[in-house]
Formats: C-alpha cells, structure tokens, sequence
C-alpha cells in the first residue's frame, strides 16, 4: 500500500464517511491540532524517565487517536461503530490530576512554563491543547460536537498542567514563580 493517494493534491481531503472538504478547513484544523498534540506528547515521552508519567502520556496519546477520529467523521459516520470519548476517560483524568495534586506542593501564585526538558515539553503540550480546545469551540458554533468532547479536551489540558508540575517535583527541579511588578 502506497503512502500517497495523489486524492489530495488539489487541497482537499475525506472526512470519515465520505464526504470532501478543503484541508483548511475549521475541522480538519481542530483534528490537525489534535495531531499535532499527539506528536508533541511523543516527544515528552522520549525525553521523560518517570515511568507513572509516561504511562499516562501514553493513556492519553491512545484517547487523542479516539478524540481525531471523532472529529475526522461527518454526521452520518457519527452513527457508526467507532469508539468514541466517554464519560470513563474524563472521570479518568480527573482521577490523575487528583492522584497527581496529592504530590504536589499547592499552588499560591502563576508558575512560568518551564523546568526540566520534559516539564518544558509538557507545558508546550498544554498551550497546543488549549489551542485544539479553541478551535474545537469554534467548530461546535457551526457544527455540532459533542459536549463530553469539550468536557475531555479542557480537562486534559489541565492534567498536563499537573504533570508538568509533577515532573518538576519528581526531579526536584524548582518552579519560576510569576512576578508582577
């Protein structure tokens, strides 16, 4: 099987189900950026050594696979058999961050991104996955999107928050505090 199909040379693609659309289109952005969060998890994996770290990215990056497929299908492939997010990887999530906090210094003032190549790596990964939860919103005002969708996306950005800070903690590197003068 070859790896180019040459079906999108003229700018567009096929949505699961079919149907054709530009490949700059709000859709395919908000699956792109989706993607493109995927990728950026893979590169915290290679440089993280925390095995209860990399066991979540790697929990995540499965769910993010579900979450771009979910938003690669047209209305009519919606009804299909394909697994979609659930109420179980939110509640998921929210047991990770909660877990996570437990070891966690509270916070009292804003941390700069940062800290070790893996916290570093992590916080970019956040900003990517609130970039994909903006375009998603936008998407859901012409399209409809499920809500537990939103739910999971907004969730997961704050998981990675608490694992950027976990990572910093598990190498006793120090976070910035925000300073405003």
């Amino acid at each position: 099987m070859k790896i180019y199909t040459k079906t999108g040379d003229k700018g567009e693609t096929s949505l699961f189900g079919g149907r054709r659309v530009a490949k700059d289109s709000l859709r395919i952005d908000a699956y792109g950026t989706i993607d493109e969060l995927n990728s950026i998890l893979g590169v915290c994996r290679s440089l993280n050594d925390q095995p209860e770290i990399d066991s979540v990215l790697e929990r995540i990056q499965q769910d993010l696979f579900v979450v771009g497929s979910e938003l690669a299908m047209d209305e009519i492939s919606k009804k299909s058999s394909i697994r979609l997010i659930s109420n179980e990887e939110v509640k998921s999530l929210e047991k990770y961050i909660d877990s996570f906090e437990l070891k966690l210094v509270p916070l009292k003032n804003f941390i700069l991104p940062g800290g070790n190549q893996t916290a570093a790596t992590i916080h970019f990964a956040r900003t990517v996955c609130r970039r994909a939860e903006r375009l998603i919103v936008n998407l859901s005002h012409k399209e409809i999107i499920r809500e537990l969708l939103l739910i999971y996306i907004n969730r997961l950005s704050d998981l990675l928050f608490v694992i950027a800070r976990l990572s910093n903690t598990l190498s006793k590197t120090p976070e910035i505090k925000w300073i405003s003068e």
